[in-house]
């Protein structure tokens, strides 16, 4: 009796977990938001990046659609990731979950960086021609502005 009670009270609070995550999402729904990164303080940065993984945990990686645009500054989030695993990890574990990343080419122009060389996990179709001109079309489409 006693196994079949612990059995029941495990059920229950394994509905009751999964029903409660499935009333949040529901709550907020599908959101379309983009992510501006300007500044090089790696504890802006960081704090930006756990925001964006606490807002996947909200809504649900299903119901987001979130894009961070990198330019000026900001790019030093994609230059330390070179030589730090965390910071990789972090990067890499919000990829795994849909989340994109954006590079102004200006910024890469300006700063003579190499993306390929001097950037953690950055491809060619990742680049966009103007950072803030990106964002501009993004909130043309729907997409909810945050800077952290």
């Amino acid at each position: 009796m006693q196994t079949m009670l612990t059995w029941l009270t495990l059920a229950c609070l394994l509905f009751g977990t999964s029903f409660a995550h499935a009333a949040e999402t529901e709550r907020y729904g599908k959101q379309k938001v983009v992510y501006h990164f300007n500044v090089a303080d790696s504890k802006v940065y960081l704090a930006a990046l756990r925001n964006i993984q606490n807002h996947l945990d909200a809504v649900g990686v299903e119901n987001a659609d979130i894009i961070v645009v990198i330019h000026g500054d900001g790019i030093a989030v994609v230059q330390d990731a070179v030589k730090n695993l965390d910071l990789q990890n972090r990067i890499l574990g919000l990829k795994a979950n849909q989340v994109k990343f954006q590079i102004c080419q200006k910024t890469l122009e300006g700063h003579k960086l190499d993306y390929q060389r001097d950037l953690f996990d950055v491809q060619k179709e990742d680049i966009v021609p103007s950072g803030v001109a990106e964002i501009a079309r993004l909130e043309q489409m729907g997409y909810v502005y945050l800077r952290p």
